[in-house]
């Protein structure tokens, strides 16, 4: 009974596409629309995570689908969770927990059976929902992957999905990519397509009258919406393709403004904690990867890392540590998670969870604190108080460390201290805390002050990502043919 729940799947041509995007413009539609629906990704690999309720780990781009659908966010609707920690190899997290760091290789030799237990999440969450909207990973055209496929095609065969298929028509070539995507699927899959769509478009909508007609007549597969580009959407990255590619990167803004620096750590995780200060009017966020890009910032933030280890030796090698070092003397450094990790004197790796065949390696040394890596992995939400301001704060920790200290605490928690705080230098697990809006505004307008500028002191910029959804819903509602999808999947 649970698989006949109407299943509308988004599949790609390739990462980045807009899949996540278009997954949760269409969970806040079939909300609007009265129907109880739930987001569902077989496996995602990101290094962008968040903690449930209950003390389970998904990925950030279901979190943003299960807002759009105003669900609280659950680990079935995320079942398998990778985590790159080095090029071969990634943490396996299923649903929720911590299951083992695989190689490739081993990864593949257990989809088999983690494969049942993906099935047996959809299982129970679409029993539970209306309307189940899913999305792919990367293309389902990968020749190299399909044998063992769990998340693309085999989950909408399981799922008996309708499944669209969008392409990038802002990188160029989507025409041919539409089209070599169903050449390469086998006549069983091609079947299960439904329609396409063009997303990210830029210009006059009639200049794709004649490749339009021309893909339609080809494959016999209707294109069902052309989506504008939509500059500054407003909602968290999925992963990191769009950080590294300089999303990020934006002109100084001319007016008054005090500079925050973002290390570009080659493993960064979590990066989404510092995207609340894109909106910010008199915030310039600079993503530092050479050395001399330091001392023009008034503030570094170290963020979160997969692979401290590794980080570490990244720095050394780019001569970041010693920029670093040189700036905190005089200037704020902010650690988050593993960047908080490495602004320590040390970490202990018995167990070799970063540094292969274990051992000990030294951080940074701004601040004295020794970190233990240990195999149990701390999930946990948070709610406290920032010391310094009494302002309340947020969020989540994810990580595996115990991390020691003399020096005085950053927050207190419901659990008690947490991070430390002496002389220029800060830092604790807890990510997400600059989301709380009054704590951001007195974080900017103390690096204002000591600037010399007038402090704002009122909230400029609410960091909220519903506006968000609603206008992108907005816009899927007038560009793509809700009504062919509806009849497609059995909805009124």
């Amino acid at each position: 009974m649970n698989r006949k729940t109407p299943a509308l799947m988004i599949q790609g041509t390739c990462s980045n596409s807009g899949k996540s995007v278009l997954a949760a413009a269409f969970c806040r539609i079939f909300l609007q629309d009265g129907l109880r629906v739930a987001p569902f990704k077989a496996q995602n690999m990101s290094l962008n995570s968040f903690v449930t309720r209950d003390g389970g780990e998904m990925g950030r781009a279901q979190v943003v689908q299960a807002q759009a659908a105003m669900r609280d966010p659950d680990v079935r609707m995320n079942p398998v969770l990778l985590k790159p920690s080095s090029d071969t190899g990634a943490q396996v997290i299923v649903n929720g927990r911590p299951r083992a760091n695989m190689k490739v290789e081993e990864y593949i030799r257990a989809k088999a059976a983690i494969q049942e237990e993906v099935f047996a999440a959809y299982d129970s969450l679409a029993g539970e929902n209306q309307v189940m909207v899913l999305e792919g990973a990367g293309s389902p055209a990968e020749v190299n992957l399909m044998r063992h496929d769990i998340v693309n095609m085999a989950m909408a065969r399981y799922a008996g999905a309708r499944v669209l298929i969008t392409g990038d028509i802002d990188r160029g070539g989507v025409f041919a990519s539409l089209l070599g995507t169903m050449e390469i699927l086998p006549e069983t899959d091609r079947a299960l397509v439904a329609g396409f769509i063009i997303n990210k478009f830029r210009g006059r909508r009639e200049l794709l009258t004649d490749a339009i007609d021309f893909i339609e007549a080809r494959t016999g597969i209707p294109v069902l919406g052309v989506i504008d580009f939509i500059p500054d959407l407003g909602l968290p990255e999925e992963d990191s393709v769009g950080f590294k590619s300089g999303l990020f990167d934006h002109p100084r803004p001319a007016g008054e403004h005090v500079a925050i620096g973002v290390i570009d750590l080659p493993h960064v995780s979590n990066f989404t904690d510092i995207e609340p200060f894109l909106a910010e009017p008199d915030v310039h966020l600079e993503i530092i990867r050479e050395p001399e890009q330091v001392a023009a910032m008034d503030t570094l933030i170290i963020p979160g890392s997969k692979n401290v280890y590794a980080d570490l030796n990244w720095l050394r090698q780019q001569g970041l540590d010693r920029e670093i070092k040189k700036f905190a003397a005089d200037g704020e450094v902010v650690g988050i998670c593993g960047g908080f990790q490495i602004t320590g004197e040390s970490i202990d790796d018995p167990g070799g969870l970063e540094k292969e065949g274990g051992g000990s390696f030294t951080g940074l040394g701004l601040v004295k604190m020794k970190t233990l890596l240990t195999e149990e992995k701390s999930l946990c939400r948070v709610i406290g108080v920032h010391r310094q301001s009494g302002l309340p704060v947020h969020g989540y920790e994810i990580h595996h460390g115990l991390s020691n200290s003399d020096a005085p605490p950053w927050l207190m928690t419901e659990n008690g201290p947490a991070g430390i705080s002496v002389g220029n230098v800060s830092g604790s697990y807890v990510h997400g805390i600059f989301d709380s809006d009054p704590f951001r505004r007195w974080f900017i307008d103390r690096l204002r002050g000591k600037k010399g500028m007038a402090e704002l002191g009122r909230i400029v910029a609410p960091y909220g990502i519903d506006a968000a959804i609603d206008r992108l819903a907005d816009l899927a509602r007038r560009q793509v043919d809700m009504t062919a999808i509806r009849q497609g999947l059995g909805i009124k």
